[in-house]
């Protein structure tokens, strides 16, 4: 029974780590790391929580799609490029993004 807590305890305290980490994280790739590592945490939880399937949901939409968005999205924005040159006018609208 002391067990159980001792885990339970360490998971709540590795989910509140990561989330203030992440929210804290000034990298983008760092954070889209945690947060990805976040989700899996939560999946954790919901398996000791009894209910394997959130657990499997989590996983897959928080952990996996989410992330594998946020990874697609952080990729797109380095490729775009910075258009420093304050003499030259920006006529896309205001964003950096090269359209495909």
């Amino acid at each position: 029974m002391e067990f159980n807590i001792f885990i339970d305890g360490c998971l709540v305290i590795g989910i509140l780590i990561l989330a203030c980490l992440c929210l804290a994280t000034k990298s983008l790739f760092t954070a889209i790391v945690l947060f990805v590592s976040l989700g899996l945490l939560i999946a954790i939880a919901w398996v000791r929580l009894n209910a394997p399937d959130l657990a499997i949901a989590e996983a897959a939409i928080g952990a996996g799609l989410t992330g594998a968005f946020l990874l697609a999205t952080w990729r797109r924005l380095r490729v775009a490029p910075a258009n420093n040159d304050a003499d030259t006018p920006n006529n896309s609208g205001g964003d950096n993004v090269q359209n495909p």
